[in-house]
């Protein structure tokens, strides 16, 4: 390892681009924009780039209801 390198071994991006963002919970363009303006994620710029504060989607996910456990028949 360089002496300048990050460890990448548990690194975790503070910052998310908005389109990685959106893929990873499964919305397309128009509903990540509707949940950025509902306040359900948190954007930030960077230069001309949208960044979606990750925490924020753990947040969102988190916050989704989960499904009842059928039984099996």
């Amino acid at each position: 390892m360089q002496p300048n390198s990050i460890p990448s071994i548990g690194f975790q991006p503070l910052l998310v681009p908005k389109q990685q963002a959106f893929a990873a919970i499964g919305v397309g363009n128009t509903k990540g924009h509707d949940l950025i303006n509902q306040g359900c994620l948190v954007a930030r710029k960077m230069g001309s780039r949208t960044m979606i504060e990750a925490e924020s989607l753990r947040r969102f996910v988190a916050s989704l209801p989960t499904l009842p456990v059928k039984n099996a028949a």
